[in-house]
């Protein structure tokens, strides 16, 4: 679930929008319509400045964006090689699951995105029936119909590396991050029981947060699925099947597939 999604915007533009600082240093940064796990993507932390001794300053916090992996490594594992297994995390389990938990008490983040994709399975029709045999996919992009920015919950990590060889791979460590998701709603549910852990700005603070625990009423009331409210200002629209190799990345991913090409179309009413 959430394993494919699209994040267009400059990291200048998006550091405006989360009242965040460019810690990126990524300035020719290429939009992405077809952001894959193990890629390196661009979350927004929240953290306490540490002075020159390595000191954090628990007076202050400052918001940034940071490039980190996509797939949590947890700071227990032998490699990196998991994190292409944790992609994402169930929300009603990060407190509790050995790979989730410390991230979760205190490194939180956020996915900024244009929206994600998903895909709704269809059964095998058989050849004798005009179908192929085979099961398929429909993807489906889901985004806020005012194309604002949307933010995914997460929470981060960071591995050092155990041993010579893997220590000269990776000098400084390498810092991880996973998607939270939480059970669709609506008809979001009708492409797949899961969905991100979408928050809105007002949300933001409480929880990026480092002084938060996950016990916190101000975390813990989050970890719930979206309000009406929220689906309401969704728009999801069936997308070409190209989306599904991960080599193909052009702005037409994003195009509404024509109603005779969709398998098996969804009653898209969000308002329902």
């Amino acid at each position: 679930m959430c394993g494919r999604y699209a994040s267009t915007k400059a990291p200048a533009d998006l550091a405006d929008e989360f009242h965040a600082v460019d810690a990126t240093q990524e300035t020719s940064q290429r939009p992405d319509y077809n952001v894959a796990p193990t890629k390196d993507i661009t979350v927004v932390v929240e953290r306490h400045p540490r002075d020159e001794s390595g000191e954090p300053d628990r007076d202050t916090t400052e918001r940034s964006l940071r490039t980190v992996r996509w797939g949590l490594v947890p700071f227990w594992a032998k490699d990196p090689s998991a994190g292409a297994r944790m992609v994402n995390a169930r929300s009603e389990t990060i407190t509790e699951k050995p790979a989730f938990r410390r991230a979760a008490a205190s490194r939180r983040c956020l996915f900024p995105m244009d929206g994600w994709y998903e895909w709704q399975r269809h059964d095998a029709v058989p050849k004798s029936q005009g179908g192929t045999g085979k099961p398929t996919k429909q993807p489906y992009f889901t985004h806020y119909a005012d194309g604002t920015t949307m933010a995914m919950a997460g929470i981060w990590e960071f591995w050092r590396p155990k041993g010579d060889e893997l220590t000269e791979k990776y000098p400084d460590g390498l810092v991880t991050a996973c998607v939270l998701t939480t059970g669709a709603v609506g008809p979001l549910a009708q492409v797949h029981d899961r969905m991100p852990l979408l928050l809105r700005p007002d949300d933001w603070s409480d929880w990026l947060d480092p002084d938060r625990g996950t016990g916190d009423e101000g975390v813990t009331r989050l970890l719930v699925p979206p309000s009406p409210e929220l689906v309401s200002t969704l728009d999801i629209r069936p997308v070409s099947p190209q989306v599904n190799n991960v080599r193909n990345n052009a702005p037409e991913l994003l195009d509404r597939l024509p109603d005779d090409q969709v398998t098996e179309p969804i009653q898209l009413d969000l308002l329902s």
